[in-house]
């Protein structure tokens, strides 16, 4: 169940990201500018938008990639995402499916 949330966190975060993305490239194209920004990624939360199942998902998310939060020192929300859910699925998937199986067997 871990795992399922660590990735529905990041599948909503992707999608955000498509979307900010899409609209942003959309504005561009109907102004005519062809700016090129080198800047940072930036959060997509979207306050108003969001909904509860979303606020919770993404709160349960961070409790359990917290411990994970110092690895990475990036300002790319992307890879700071994208090692956070590895290291999630390697400890919550592997790991604990490693000691739980041990244990069952020794028992």
């Amino acid at each position: 169940m871990i795992c399922v949330i660590v990735i529905a966190s990041f599948a909503i975060f992707v999608v955000n990201q498509s979307k900010s993305a899409s609209a942003h490239q959309t504005q561009e194209i109907a102004t005519g500018s062809a700016t090129v920004k080198t800047g940072t990624g930036t959060s997509t939360r979207s306050g108003s938008g969001e909904g509860s199942v979303h606020k919770t998902i993404d709160e349960a998310s961070e409790k359990l990639t917290s411990p994970f939060a110092g690895v990475v020192s990036s300002s790319s929300e992307w890879l700071t995402r994208g090692v956070k859910l590895a290291l999630a699925l390697l400890v919550y998937g592997l790991g604990v499916g490693f000691v739980a199986r041990a244990l069952r067997v020794r028992v």
